[in-house]
C-alpha cells in the first residue's frame, strides 16, 4: 500500500467526504455553522446579520437541515417577544476544528492572492 494520499485503496475516505459534504453542502451551511460556533449561541437574527446575503426563508430551510442532521439544536425562550436561540449541538462542536482550519487556510489563502496583486 502506498503512502500516496490519493491511492485507490482511500474509497473508505473519499466517500466519508462525500457524506460530509452532502450533510454541509450548498452555499450556507459554513458560515451559519461558523456564526454559532464563534459566538456559542446565536438568534436568528443575528445568524442573519452574520451570514451576508441570506434570506430569511433560507436560512430557516438550512437551520431546519442543520437540525435535522442533529448539528444544531433550537430552543423557544419564555420571552416576549418570544426569542429563539440556535446553539451547536455537543455533535456539532465536533465541526470547530474543521471551522477553525477553514478559516485559517481562507486566511492564508487571501494573503497570498492579494500579494499578486
Amino acid at each position: 500500500m502506498s503512502n500516496n494520499p490519493c491511492n485507490p485503496a482511500h474509497t473508505k475516505e473519499i466517500m466519508a467526504i462525500h457524506d460530509t459534504m452532502d450533510v454541509l453542502n450548498g452555499k450556507w451551511k459554513i458560515s451559519i455553522i461558523s456564526s454559532i460556533c464563534y459566538y456559542n449561541q446565536r438568534r436568528f437574527s443575528d445568524i442573519l446579520n452574520d451570514v451576508n446575503g441570506i434570506s430569511n426563508k433560507m436560512l430557516s430551510k438550512e437551520l431546519k437541515e442543520l437540525e435535522m442532521n442533529k448539528l444544531v439544536r433550537r430552543t423557544v425562550l419564555d420571552t416576549q417577544p418570544i426569542t429563539v436561540q440556535y446553539q451547536l449541538t455537543e455533535y456539532g462542536l465536533t465541526l470547530r476544528t474543521i471551522i477553525n482550519d477553514l478559516a485559517e487556510w481562507g486566511l492564508k489563502h487571501r494573503q497570498l492572492i492579494t500579494q499578486d496583486m
